[in-house]
């Protein structure tokens, strides 16, 4: 075997956009809200699909969600959402919509609370420092943990939907609050 092969984590494959996005976003801790609040809406948008089928639409989300602004989201009435329903560059499922716009109210209230959502999301981990696990195949990676189902809890309490306990996990792995990259990934050096 070659020393200068390239090792990523396995679920990436070899499309381009999905190689992409392992290498420069996944793992990467993220302390902006507004990127916060985009991974919220993809992740929500992704229950029940593949990531690949939402990032491959992810430029259809930024331009239908107001470059994923929160304050312009949550402000979406009714008419909107219509607007949205008819939308081929987003996932068109009306309760994934609608509770776009509600969750962006809920992000606010959240920002309003705590300062800031990272202030609150970063919260949770020891000195807000991202996991680093140790992971040396996929089968390892849980799909959820304690802390996800914690998250996850106190979100549902606070009104965020489609947002449980293995899709909180996913969007701490997204944005870097753990980081599961494989030892051998590239992402790892």
């Amino acid at each position: 075997m070659s020393s200068d092969l390239i090792v990523r984590c396995g679920w990436c494959g070899t499309d381009p956009l999905y190689v992409k996005y392992h290498d420069e976003e996944w793992g990467k801790p993220v302390y902006d809200d507004r990127t916060l609040f985009e991974f919220l809406v993809l992740e929500g948008a992704q229950a029940g699909l593949s990531w690949i089928t939402i990032l491959r639409r992810r430029a259809g989300y930024r331009k239908a969600f107001a470059n994923f602004d929160p304050v312009k989201v949550a402000q979406f009435t009714p008419s909107d959402a219509e607007r949205l329903m008819q939308d081929s560059g987003i996932i068109r499922n009306r309760l994934k919509i609608q509770s776009t716009i509600r969750n962006a109210q809920i992000f606010l209230d959240i920002q309003k609370e705590f300062g800031s959502f990272s202030e609150f999301i970063w919260g949770y981990l020891p000195e807000k420092k991202p996991i680093v696990n140790q992971w040396k195949s996929l089968k390892e990676i849980p799909a959820r943990t304690e802390l996800s189902d914690k998250i996850a809890k106190d979100l549902k309490k606070r009104g965020i939907k489609f947002f449980g306990t293995t899709i909180c996990y996913a969007h701490m792995q997204a944005t870097g609050m753990v980081n599961d990259h494989l030892l051998d990934c590239i992402c790892r050096k």
